[in-house]
């Protein structure tokens, strides 16, 4: 029992002593230092460095619309990808399997539609009957056919060849044909007479008609009792009346000679010598056709006649179903535009293209014809004079040939103008 309790002894003086210095550590803190004392501690360095980082200066927050969209993951997609199908079966199992995984992250392929057909305009049949065979003053028809310039404005129009020259007029009113070529007597005539035809276009601004007689004759004031052929009823009571009314200085000139109705037969009637001569709507074409044969002739132009200055051809409609077919007929019209401005700017590929389409075309007669006829084609032919269709109804009424004076539009209108 002696050893434990000593050494309780020791450990109790230990903590005694122990707690008795530290009481005494605040009073020794306190004391000045002397000169006996020990040298004091310097104080602690601390090697420590503040870094202050700079303002995030012109950065801004990005809003949730400017921050990079969301990229979803295709789904995978089951089945071998291309690579094993392009190496076959023989491909290694770890490049099939190598090349599934990329087939399973790589993007599907999008799926398109075939395009929509295209489906083409509309295209409006026009029948347009000609005032007689295919010749050089039908160019700008004949032009704008060959080149695509009806068909780019949607119509397929066909050129019809009468079999009488005094039919086109009838098919017309009776709603059987669109268009008829004519000219503006012919015009004027059929509208006293009650048919419904209006004027929408000029195909020749200028009169092309003339009295073709022989060689032989060659004294105009001996006219009197000759035989003169004609082809329709313009060239009869407007043009050649009105010729003969000059030439022979009376208003009956029609009773001092013998009329007879030629038809087509001109160039034989002529060649044949059963006329002495005929009022023609050809008068660059006919006197070379019958030179050709040896036939000589002279030509006196209806304007030199007495007849007052006209449209030579003309495009006429039925005026009752005009409204039925108006813009149809307007871009015909466009298109007779373009090929007379076309033909003006290349003359002589217009006459080759001509050639090529009408093999008739190709001789001498139409050649020559072609020089005459072409600075006469109408560069706008919708453009309406109005004072030269208004002089030449007053000049046919005071002639005694029409009963009475149309108002304007009954003879002819602007297709491209606005209705009234």
């Amino acid at each position: 029992m002696t050893k434990p309790l000593a050494r309780l002894m020791a450990a109790l003086i230990s903590a005694i002593v122990a707690w008795a210095v530290l009481l005494s550590l605040p009073l020794l803190a306190d004391t000045p230092p002397g000169d006996d004392d020990p040298l004091p501690v310097p104080p602690l360095q601390l090697d420590t460095r503040v870094m202050v980082f700079p303002p995030l200066v012109g950065q801004e927050i990005q809003t949730q619309s400017e921050l990079s969209p969301l990229v979803e993951v295709p789904p995978v997609v089951d089945g071998p990808g291309f690579l094993p199908q392009l190496l076959g079966e023989s491909a290694s199992p770890g490049l099939q399997a190598e090349a599934s995984d990329e087939a399973s992250s790589a993007v599907p392929s999008v799926a398109s539609q075939p395009p929509d057909p295209i489906i083409l305009p509309p295209v409006t049949e026009i029948a347009v009957t000609l005032d007689w065979y295919l010749n050089p003053q039908h160019a700008t028809l004949l032009v704008a056919r060959e080149k695509g310039m009806f068909q780019r404005r949607g119509l397929e129009v066909t050129l019809v060849t009468p079999a009488d020259p005094n039919v086109p007029a009838k098919l017309l009113a009776a709603g059987r044909t669109d268009l008829v070529v004519g000219r503006q007597p012919q015009l004027h005539l059929l509208t006293d007479k009650g048919v419904p035809l209006v004027r929408v276009a000029t195909l020749l601004s200028a009169p092309v008609s003339g009295l073709v007689l022989r060689a032989e004759h060659d004294d105009e004031m001996a006219l009197e009792g000759m035989k003169l052929g004609f082809t329709d009823a313009d060239g009869r009571d407007v043009m050649l009346a009105s010729a003969l009314a000059e030439l022979l200085g009376t208003a009956n000139g029609l009773a001092l000679v013998e009329l007879q109705d030629v038809d087509y037969a001109m160039l034989e009637a002529m060649r044949g010598k059963s006329v002495d001569g005929a009022m023609v709507h050809h008068r660059y074409l006919l006197p070379r056709q019958l030179a050709d044969e040896g036939v000589l002739t002279r030509v006196l132009p209806v304007e030199e006649l007495g007849v007052p200055v006209h449209d030579g051809l003309i495009l006429m409609a039925n005026r009752e179903r005009l409204n039925g077919k108006r813009e149809e007929i307007h871009r015909l019209v466009s298109a007779l535009e373009e090929a007379a401005l076309w033909i003006v700017n290349h003359p002589v590929e217009a006459w080759e293209l001509l050639e090529a389409s009408e093999p008739a075309l190709a001789d001498s007669a139409s050649r020559e014809a072609w020089k005459e006829i072409m600075p006469r084609l109408a560069l706008q032919p919708a453009a309406l004079d109005q004072g030269r269709y208004l002089r030449l109804e007053h000049f046919l009424f005071e002639a005694g040939i029409i009963e009475a004076i149309r108002p304007m539009d009954r003879l002819a209108i602007d297709i491209g103008a606005p209705m009234q």
